[in-house]
């Protein structure tokens, strides 16, 4: 634990408080904007990269399959190596990333780089356990919710910035941006956010995880590329199969080692396995409406759907989300204290619900769908905030980084099941445009649909979580000796 917890001076709204707040906050907007930088250019990557478009498809699907495999394992380093050095590990390689990005101009690299960047993608639950552990417990609700918004902030921003640099310089300086950006954030954390001393100790699982590794890039490959390859085909069922029997293994040695990567009795307990369960509901649901949204802003116009607009036009309507996210989170942490996460979290589905079935009526104009996302902005907000409360709310101080990590994969694998799905009911639900099949108006309307049903899903699985007296979430407590750190590192509560 760190020593600002037991200093009088750092308690309460400290300007060192609060500047480990801001910092950790930059760092997960920085990482977030790292999701989106590549959007504006990938039709334009066949041309750049001199390679065919299923090829250069990969420089979107190795940065999800390297986020998959980095966010566990980095989690569970994280509580037992210290959260702040994996954290500036995290940050080194996505510089790295950006910077082998930027000296591109071909696959290979590009994929390099951009598998390197996503192996950054724990700094945001790294971030929030840390402050678990060297913030006051009176800062800790309002914090872990403006870190959790950082990750819309930075995707809603990161949008209409990358569009403006890919429209009107060399598409590099994209990741010279990021590498920047990365340099800034190391510097800063490593300048001001002070390291934990809650650690878990113990030997690595190494076993564990590869056999996570695994079960998850076979499981995503199998989503991500099953429309390309052909659902029934040998590739995607074998990927499917394998992901199965390897995570039934996993599971099964998990069960068996003694200090294992995720403590799968702790995972079943009911506050932590439906806050995961609705994770995947919440980050299905938000997926839908950045797949939907930015298509409807940009088909043309004589469809009779479609508003005709640019991809920058596309990032500066969705950018407010971003800033109601941010505006949110002051607003769901004082819910989360007054009332409790769970029902933060039922307030974020309901919204989130709301936002859909109204985008089903209204998706004529530009205005309806500002409002739309900032509404559907407004309940993710709500819902990120209340869930690492929950899960830290259920787990010892020794375990946060690792069960935030799982919280933020859960949480992905929606947003990768939305994709498949989605594509899926678009592709088959078309209409006839000159020569093209477009996605059709109803097609849109029934994947919103879904998106409205999903976080339907949500509530009802926030239903079955504990009230507020099992659920808030508790500081770590201090570890100031060698007694006391030995009773921390054993904690299974």
């Amino acid at each position: 634990m760190s020593d600002t917890l037991a200093r009088p001076a750092d308690a309460g709204g400290s300007p060192r408080s609060n500047a480990v707040v801001a910092v950790l906050a930059l760092a997960g907007i920085v990482v977030s904007l790292m999701q989106t930088l590549v959007i504006p250019i990938v039709p334009e990557l066949p041309k750049l990269l001199h390679a065919s478009a299923s090829d250069t498809i990969w420089a979107v699907t190795a940065t999800l399959l390297a986020a998959s495999v980095a966010t566990p394992v980095v989690g569970r380093l994280g509580d037992m190596f210290g959260k702040r050095r994996l954290l500036l590990v995290s940050i080194v390689l996505l510089v790295a990333g950006s910077v082998v990005c930027a000296l591109s101009d071909s696959l290979a690299p590009m994929i390099i780089g951009r598998t390197l960047q996503g192996l950054a993608a724990a700094v945001v639950p790294l971030g929030i356990s840390i402050m678990r552990d060297v913030l006051p417990k009176e800062r800790l609700t309002s914090s872990i919710a403006l870190m959790s918004a950082s990750l819309g902030v930075g995707g809603a921003l990161g949008l209409p910035t990358a569009a403006f640099i890919a429209d009107r310089f060399d598409w590099h300086i994209l990741f010279w941006t990021s590498a920047a950006l990365g340099a800034v954030a190391f510097a800063l954390v490593l300048t001001l956010v002070p390291e934990s001393k809650v650690r878990a100790g113990g030997r690595f699982d190494l076993i564990g995880a590869i056999g996570l590794s695994t079960a998850l890039v076979s499981l995503l490959l199998a989503v991500s590329k099953g429309s390309t390859w052909g659902w029934t085909s040998g590739t995607t069922l074998g990927l499917f199969a394998t992901a199965v029997v390897v995570l039934l293994a996993w599971g099964a040695y998990e069960l068996r080692t003694s200090q294992p990567l995720v403590d799968l009795r702790t995972l079943a307990r009911r506050q932590v396995l439906f806050t995961n369960l609705a994770s995947v509901a919440f980050g299905f649901s938000m997926f839908a409406m950045s797949l939907v949204l930015p298509q409807l802003l940009q088909l043309p116009t004589q469809t009779g759907y479609g508003l005709g607009k640019s991809m920058l036009t596309v990032g500066l309507v969705l950018a407010p989300q971003g800033l109601v996210m941010m505006a949110m989170a002051p607003v769901s942490a004082a819910i989360t204290k007054a009332k409790g996460p769970k029902i933060t979290l039922m307030i974020g589905a309901v919204i989130v619900a709301a936002g859909y079935s109204l985008n089903i009526v209204l998706m004529s104009e530009v205005w309806h769908l500002i409002l739309v996302s900032c509404i559907i902005g407004a309940g993710v907000g709500f819902a990120y905030g209340a869930m690492p409360a929950l899960i830290m709310g259920a787990v010892p101080a020794t375990e946060t980084a690792a069960a935030n990590s799982l919280n933020t994969l859960m949480r992905s694998i929606g947003t990768s099941f939305a994709s498949a799905l989605a594509g899926v009911i678009l592709a088959q639900m078309t209409t006839t445009f000159g020569t093209t099949a477009l996605p059709s108006e109803n097609g849109f309307k029934t994947v919103m649909a879904i998106g409205a049903g999903a976080a339907v899903l949500a509530f009802v699985l926030a239903s079955f979580l504990p009230g507020r007296r099992t659920a808030a979430v508790q500081a770590a407590p201090a570890a100031s000796g060698p007694a006391e750190q030995a009773e921390v590192a054993g904690a299974k509560s």
